[in-house]
């Protein structure tokens, strides 16, 4: 996989609309806390919205073009997920050159894409979530994007026992589902799997979860390391989707840790997606073996 160069305090960074409109106090926040660092770099028609989406298809691929070729800018910023990246990926064309890609949720099509391209990119949080994480969000964040010798440790709950090390690949469960049969999927072959998501509920979860077991990819990946699943409860259930997750992961038989504190949640701490790391189960850890950013 190549990896980015690293970036460094003052440098121009491009901040994009590639998928849903957002708020703007939210966006504000986030801006803020990444202005006391680099310098923002966006199109005046970011705040556009049509519908569901930050502007047109063309408006939206325009300015992801822009930012993956710009001479000018050393990372890309999402402000937003929500919904529309899927709808660029056909036609978008990747430049030589990589950069550092920021961001998560419906981002993850977008990480998918770069990772079947060789490519490894940062799940992290877009700016509208970054303003509500905070500083010691943003610190975590920066260093990972600037210090080529970072290694993201995280401890979790094993669910099932076992090691695997492999390449981390994945990221939200609803819309990396969408990748399946496009030629968009990241690698799985003796991958490690990542999944988190928000407001699916277990019947959901479950249907999701069968579509990549029908798709074979448990039997191409090595492991799974599980995020948050936020408001995936059912109202007045007698079960909790963390018990209808934990039975399917059971199922595959795959070293499997989950509650990683990556996703949706009030925290979601970045990782390099696409970068080789170690699911320890028995300890219940992941452990990156190589960095962001070089």
């Amino acid at each position: 996989m190549a990896r980015p160069a690293a970036l460094r305090p003052g440098d121009a960074v491009s901040v994009i609309a590639p998928a849903s409109p957002f708020d703007r106090p939210a966006f504000e926040r986030g801006l803020e806390l990444l202005s006391k660092r680099y310098r923002p770099v966006f199109r005046p028609d970011l705040f556009d919205s049509a519908r569901y989406l930050a502007g047109s298809d063309e408006r939206r691929l325009e300015e992801l073009s822009e930012a993956l070729a710009s001479e000018e800018t050393r990372g890309i910023f999402c402000a937003r997920g929500g919904y529309g990246v899927l709808r660029l990926l056909g036609r978008l064309r990747l430049p030589k050159r990589t950069k550092p890609l920021i961001g998560f949720s419906d981002i993850t099509a977008l990480h998918a894409s770069l990772q079947r391209h060789g490519r490894t990119s940062i799940h992290g949080p877009v700016l509208t979530q970054l303003g509500r994480l905070g500083p010691k969000a943003a610190r975590e964040l920066f260093d990972l994007l600037e210090n080529p010798g970072a290694r993201p440790l995280f401890k979790g709950r094993a669910v099932v026992a076992g090691r695997a090390l492999g390449r981390v690949v994945g990221g939200n469960l609803s819309t990396l589902t969408r990748l399946l049969g496009t030629p968009f999927m990241p690698p799985l072959e003796s991958n490690i799997l990542f999944l988190e998501d928000v407001g699916e509920r277990p019947y959901r979860l479950d249907r999701m979860w069968q579509h990549l077991a029908l798709a074979g990819v448990f039997k191409k990946v090595k492991g799974i390391a599980l995020g948050q699943l936020v408001e995936c409860e059912e109202k007045a259930g007698a079960f909790t989707s963390r018990e209808i997750v934990d039975e399917l992961v059971r199922r595959t038989g795959l070293p499997c840790v989950a509650d990683f504190p990556v996703g949706h949640g009030g925290v979601n701490r970045p990782f390099p997606l696409g970068a080789r790391a170690r699911l320890d189960a028995d300890a219940g850890t992941l452990a990156f073996l190589e960095g962001a950013v070089r």
